[in-house]
C-alpha cells in the first residue's frame, strides 16, 4: 500500500510548491496500475499553452480535496451547482501551480470549516471531460486530488458552488453501483489506506 506523508496546516504553504513532474512521476510509481493516466498528466506539463490556468481551453489541472472526517470514515461530498452530481470538493488552479494548495483552498472556501490540513501527495488522479456551458466550451479537467482532514468542527456552511453539502459515509461510497466512477476509487483506496494502517 502506498505510503502517504503528513498534512501539512495551510499556513505553512508558502512558495511555488512541489515540482509538478517529480508528483506525477512518484504518484506512477505509488499507483502503477495507473502509470498510463500519470503520464498523460505529466505531458500536460510540456505544453506551451500554460496548463494551470482555465484559459487553456483544450484541458487544464484542477485541484480537489478527498475532506475526511477527524475519524477518517466519513467524506464532505458538494452536490454541484454546474454539474449536478455528487463530487468531492475542488475548482481550478487559476495560475497557481501548487495543486496541493489549490485543493485546500477550494476545500476551505467551500465547506466553511476552519482549520482543515493537507497531505503533500495526491491521493488520485482523474481525467474527466466537462460539458459546454454558456461561452465556455467543452474541455478536458486533469484532477489531482488530495487527502484534506478536519481538525475540529464540522459544521459546514454551503457556499454559491454547491446546491447542497453532506457527509457520506465512505464504506457505503465504495459499495454504491451508482456512485461516480472515480469517487468509487478514492473511497476504495481510502480504506484499503486505513484498514493497512491499523495491521
Amino acid at each position: 500500500m502506498p505510503e502517504h506523508h503528513p498534512p501539512c496546516p495551510i499556513g505553512t504553504r508558502q512558495g511555488a510548491g512541489p515540482d509538478p513532474a517529480a508528483l506525477f512521476a512518484d504518484y506512477a510509481r505509488r499507483w502503477p496500475d495507473e502509470q498510463a493516466v500519470a503520464m498523460q498528466f505529466a505531458g500536460l506539463l510540456d505544453d506551451p499553452a500554460d496548463p494551470f490556468v482555465r484559459g487553456r481551453l483544450a484541458g487544464h489541472f484542477t485541484g480537489s480535496a478527498w475532506l475526511v472526517d477527524m475519524a477518517g470514515e466519513r467524506v464532505l461530498l458538494t452536490h454541484h451547482r454546474k454539474l449536478g452530481r455528487w463530487l468531492q470538493l475542488g475548482g481550478h488552479a487559476d495560475g497557481d501551480r501548487d495543486l496541493a494548495r489549490v485543493a485546500l483552498r477550494e476545500a476551505e472556501e467551500e465547506s466553511g470549516l476552519p482549520g482543515l490540513v493537507v497531505e503533500d501527495l495526491p491521493f488520485d488522479i482523474d481525467r474527466h471531460w466537462i460539458p459546454g456551458r454558456d461561452d465556455v466550451p467543452g474541455h478536458w479537467h486533469y484532477d489531482v486530488r488530495y487527502v484534506v482532514r478536519t481538525t475540529g468542527g464540522e459544521d459546514f456552511v454551503v457556499s454559491d458552488e454547491s446546491l447542497a453539502l453532506a457527509w457520506r459515509d465512505i464504506r457505503e461510497i465504495a459499495m454504491d453501483a451508482a456512485s461516480d466512477a472515480s469517487m468509487e476509487r478514492m473511497a476504495r483506496k481510502w480504506l484499503a489506506r486505513t484498514e493497512a494502517s491499523v495491521r
